[in-house]
């Protein structure tokens, strides 16, 4: 029988860097506190979209994918999500801790088990026991509510944040997995539908303007010298490095090394916030509750690996 080899040394570097990369987006957005913030997501979104364009072109060109109605459907319809998503959590980090956002907006594994709940799908024992613990994590966690910067209104936004990344990546299962959609052809459009419904948002809701004179409230206010390098490391750093790095990993380290990996980010983001200044240290209950929100997460991602195998190898074991 043929051993499987041992992923190489670089493969772990790249999804570090990644992971790290990811983990920083909360901490930059908040050194951009004095920009509203749906319309610092957009400028995010905007930036990360040109950076795409050019791998869109090309693989528009040299790849070839049957494009039907149902695709621009499922790609608005994430763009969407992916709207809600930014949306609601970069509005998070001004109306909770650095710590509380990072934690609530990457609980989407424990929502993903209640909607198997919720359509009565029998989940993996350990999706279950994930979900109970990463609940209990979250109720001490809020018990923080109302003590410095952590409010129940920004913890309930990230959580929003969660629900919203689930039809994101639903979309994503679908058109990269099943359809085999090249990547920049779905990234592309995806996160300029995305930026352009941010942009409105934030036209409509906080005032932004197309005056490049009034550069905190402009819709392109980005470009300007005193933004650029802060939006363009988003765009390049956890927007391009971080999800194609993860993207990267995929090819030499199982999806679930990769996808408890990313769990860290609470973690890791809150220690970057710190550094930066822009956290202060979390109170008593988020350091109770935390680690069961982690701990949950990780245990529902091991889960559904497990029923994910079981399923394709029902015989084994």
């Amino acid at each position: 029988m043929q051993q499987s080899r041992a992923p190489p040394v670089h493969a772990w570097v790249i999804l570090g860097i990644a992971v790290l990369a990811v983990s920083s987006a909360g901490a930059v957005f908040m050194l951009m506190s004095d920009v509203t913030p749906l319309l610092r997501a957009s400028w995010r979104l905007q930036a990360t979209s040109i950076i795409l364009l050019p791998f869109f072109i090309w693989q528009l060109k040299s790849e070839s994918f049957d494009w039907d109605r149902n695709t621009f459907w499922i790609i608005l319809g994430s763009g969407i999500c992916l709207w809600i998503h930014f949306g609601s959590w970069v509005w998070s980090l001004d109306h909770t801790s650095l710590a509380h956002s990072l934690l609530f907006v990457t609980a989407h594994p424990l929502i993903i088990v209640a909607g198997m709940f919720a359509l009565r799908i029998t989940p993996h024992r350990w999706e279950t026991w994930g979900a109970v613990i990463g609940v209990f994590g979250a109720i001490l966690a809020v018990q923080d509510a109302g003590s410095g910067p952590v409010t129940l209104i920004g913890d309930a936004a990230a959580f929003l944040g969660a629900i919203a990344i689930v039809g994101y990546l639903a979309a994503g299962r679908h058109l990269r997995g099943q359809r085999e959609m090249p990547l920049f052809l779905y990234a592309f459009p995806v996160t300029a539908i995305s930026a352009i419904l941010l942009t409105i948002h934030a036209v409509f809701s906080e005032g932004a303007t197309l005056d490049s004179a009034l550069v905190d409230s402009s819709v392109l206010g980005w470009a300007d010298a005193s933004w650029i390098f802060l939006v363009a490391y988003l765009a390049l750093g956890p927007g391009l490095a971080g999800h194609t790095g993860i993207n990267a990993s995929l090819r030499w380290l199982p999806p679930l090394v990769i996808s408890v990996s990313v769990v860290l980010e609470p973690l890791l983001g809150g220690v970057l916030g710190w550094i930066l200044d822009v956290q202060d240290v979390p109170n008593l209950w988020t350091w109770v509750g935390g680690p069961f929100m982690i701990m949950g997460t990780a245990l529902a991602i091991i889960g559904t690996n497990h029923r994910l195998t079981e399923e394709l190898n029902p015989t084994d074991g």
